[in-house]
């Protein structure tokens, strides 16, 4: 049973509007990074799909939006489709594509670290200063969420499509046919709070290193 008895509405809608848009922004760059990637090995799919797009609507998934309301760190946008049997020239380019999203989130979560550094050099009014540094805040911590969540080894996560390029091919394919029960692995690890006991802490002892250098 939830306890509501202590909901704030104000407070939530308050985090939950400082969220929104770098949530949006990681998983949309996450997305687009795929794609980018995939086209440039050889695969257009993405591409004719639309899907190269900085434009958050061509990404949004509904549930993966729900679950940002519910935790206002976590959630997750529509994959972009991508041909893996169009990639050529590149033995590891599945795992290549796959690392591209994780990267950028990587990437964006330093990036927000800066931006904090240095907005802690202005004295901006705290109505103006105080907003923009916890959107960045919430930065930090929806990038380094979503680039360990995905780099979870079950299928159909990034970390499953790096760790089967690099499998002999007929564990691979073994592999791979995991993905048809990937999402009921993984609401399983929610529902029993698996997730919340194991991923949780290393989501949080990793967000205090990095800001340990702020």
């Amino acid at each position: 049973m939830f306890d509501f008895s202590d909901f704030n509405f104000n407070k939530f809608m308050y985090e939950l509007s400082l969220s929104i848009v770098p949530f949006l922004f990681a998983v949309t760059v996450h997305e687009v990074m795929h794609g980018f990637v995939a086209y440039k090995l050889g695969d257009n799919t993405a591409k004719d799909a639309g899907r190269l797009t900085l434009n958050p609507i061509k990404h949004i998934d509904p549930i993966g939006l729900l679950f940002l309301l519910v935790t206002r760190m976590f959630g997750w946008a529509k994959p972009v489709p991508v041909n893996f049997y169009n990639i050529r020239h590149h033995k590891y380019g599945v795992a290549m594509v796959a690392f591209a999203g994780p990267a950028s989130n990587i990437v964006m979560a330093i990036l927000s670290v800066i931006a904090i550094k240095v907005l802690l050099l202005f004295q901006l009014p705290e109505n103006i200063g105080t907003p923009i540094a916890l959107m960045l805040v919430y930065s930090v911590r929806i990038n380094i969420a979503l680039t360990i969540f995905n780099l979870i080894p079950i299928m159909p996560l990034d970390g499953a499509r790096i760790l089967s390029n690099f499998l002999p091919r007929d564990m691979a394919i073994k592999y791979e046919a995991t993905e048809r029960y990937g999402m009921i692995i993984l609401l399983i690890l929610f529902m029993t709070n698996i997730y919340g006991k194991v991923i949780g802490p290393l989501i949080g002892g990793v967000y205090q290193v990095v800001f340990s250098f702020i």
